[in-house]
């Protein structure tokens, strides 16, 4: 099949996103470094999501070694407004922190998390998901944990609920550090909704 065609075929797909990760794996590997930038951005111009899932997909493989395409991801890329485009977008990062090394990326993974999109700053902290499990975070837990906390106080309610989530992830395995760090944390409404989400696990509650 041509190009046309597959997309033709992603189109049908409704629920899920291996079809357009297999077919961004695929242009990949058709298209040199030069001519992928454009495709990218070609099939982002689309009404279709499951188009712009396919050139999110392709974004994450360029960023690590094109500014520009990182650039697009936090700042275009974060303002669609399909939802499985932004599941694709923290994919996207997290191939970045993979491709780029996760210490490394440390300084861009705090600048996400810090933006002024939530859906940036979602994308940090949803896309590493499940933090302790990738290199570097894996060996470093508790930097994962404080990097994780700048999200407490966070005034959307969908990234604060990626924080509580990410953060109950990382306490199954390191269930005091993530105890010592909410200890330290206020009685706000946002800081309280986050701890519910975390303490869900409830082998946090026999040991505090």
């Amino acid at each position: 099949m041509d190009i046309s065609e597959q997309l033709a075929e992603v189109v049908k797909v409704s629920n899920g996103f291996k079809p357009m990760k297999e077919l961004a794996d695929r242009l990949a590997n058709q298209h040199t470094d030069k001519e992928l930038p454009v495709l990218a951005h070609k099939l982002f111009e689309s009404t279709d999501y499951q188009i712009r899932m396919v050139a999110v997909f392709l974004f994450g493989k360029l960023a690590a070694k094109d500014a520009d395409s990182l650039s697009f991801l936090q700042e275009i890329v974060a303002k669609d407004e399909n939802w499985r485009v932004q599941e694709i977008l923290a994919m996207a990062f997290d191939n970045f922190c993979k491709d780029t090394g996760y210490e490394e990326s440390l300084a861009t993974i705090k600048s996400w998390l810090t933006a002024e999109d939530l859906h940036t700053r979602r994308a940090a902290s949803e896309g590493l998901r499940i933090w302790t499990s990738r290199p570097y975070f894996k060996e470093n837990p508790e930097v994962a944990i404080h990097l994780l906390a700048l999200l407490k106080n966070d005034d959307s309610e969908y990234v604060r609920k990626s924080c509580g989530n990410a953060l109950r992830d990382i306490s199954k395995k390191f269930p005091e550090k993530v105890l010592h760090e909410i200890s330290k944390w206020g009685t706000s409404k946002n800081e309280s909704q986050v701890k519910k989400l975390i303490l869900k696990n409830k082998k946090l509650l026999t040991l505090d």
